[in-house]
């Protein structure tokens, strides 16, 4: 049974999940969820940093890793053999996700990291087109990466397999526009479920709040809520934000649309817009802008935009209702004109 699992989850990190990205892509792209956002330069972004950080350099750290082990510590290759699988995937699952927390959670909280992470916060939209949005130094020093290179040379290859599908999988919905976790939250029946799910692993509503452009409003948080694969990591040590709502505007507040090479291979480029935190002379850490919210006025109007598309399709399907009944209306009316002319239809 275990092969048989094992087998299958090799078969989604080998294609499924590309069908998964592909199938909730079209889905976004469908009900508009990008809109205007999606411009030509982050497109580029996008593009470039699923290419170069996703598809050359892990792959690279992962391979050379393997190479130079050997010459290193020959004497612990496949040292964990005997572990079992279960206990090989616990062990890859902790020791991944929980470096990664701490990865990403020092980007954000030491101001002369924050530039290197900054790539895949600048984002104003969320989806599977910024998902793998990272600046290549910050993937290129990936303390995860490292970590599961020598786990899989200590013996531990097929649970890393099994995790990397099962990691990849969640992080990808969890970055999705589409909000699959909101029924979790809507029907009463399923508050129990919502109780766990949302405290064991990154869901929209949770990394959603990260992502957002603003912070300690009640649903952005950007300075916390930096769990990937589980979110459990957020409850243990504090940094966990649990509104069960989502953000308004996404990205970075002061965000002006820096260069595509910049954002992929700062600091080797710089930007050319003046006043970045990516500029030759921009600050570490630029402040937030503040957007006046009289009223709730403009948030209101956000969460507006943020809807419109399902709402456009709503209006589409009243519109075509009120039209279908005037037409009713109308041929009510030429029956009882000839009814009345003597003219039988």
């Amino acid at each position: 049974m275990i092969k048989i699992i094992q087998q299958v989850i090799e078969n989604l990190n080998g294609y499924g999940l590309s069908v998964l990205v592909l199938v909730l892509g079209i889905l976004e792209f469908s009900f508009g969820l990008y809109k205007k956002r999606w411009t030509k330069n982050e497109k580029l972004v996008d593009i470039a940093c699923f290419v170069l950080p996703k598809l050359v350099i892990r792959p690279a750290i992962a391979f050379f890793g393997l190479q130079l082990l050997p010459a290193v510590i020959p004497a612990f290759r496949n040292q964990f053999d005997w572990v079992s699988f279960g206990w090989g995937v616990l062990i890859i699952a902790i020791a991944d996700d929980l470096t990664q927390y701490w990865y990403h959670r020092l980007h954000h909280e030491v101001p002369w990291l924050w530039r290197f992470h900054r790539t895949h916060h600048s984002a104003p939209y969320m989806g599977m087109a910024m998902a793998s949005r990272q600046n290549a130094i910050y993937t290129l020093f990936f303390s995860q990466t490292y970590v599961t290179t020598i786990l899989v040379y200590l013996g531990l290859g097929a649970p890393r397999i099994v995790v990397g599908a099962i990691k990849s999988t969640i992080t990808t919905l969890a970055h999705s526009s589409i909000p699959w976790d909101k029924p979790f939250y809507k029907y009463k029946i399923l508050h129990p479920v919502a109780w766990v799910l949302e405290r064991l692993i990154s869901t929209p509503a949770t990394h959603h709040a990260h992502h957002a452009a603003t912070t300690d409003d009640g649903v952005g948080y950007y300075k916390g809520n930096f769990g990937n694969m589980f979110f459990l990591w957020d409850i243990i040590f504090g940094t966990a934000h649990l509104s069960r709502q989502y953000p308004a505007v996404y990205g970075i507040s002061h965000y002006e649309e820096d260069p595509w090479y910049a954002q992929l291979l700062w600091p080797i480029f710089k930007s050319n817009v003046a006043g970045s935190e990516l500029a030759a002379d921009g600050p570490m850490v630029k402040p937030d802008v503040v957007v006046p919210q009289e009223n709730g006025l403009s948030r209101l109007l956000a969460e507006k935009e943020l809807i419109s598309a399902h709402r456009e399709e709503e209006q589409q399907i009243l519109k075509e209702q009120e039209q279908l009944a005037l037409k009713e209306e109308e041929q009510q009316i030429l029956k009882e004109v000839a009814l009345q002319a003597g003219t039988h239809f």
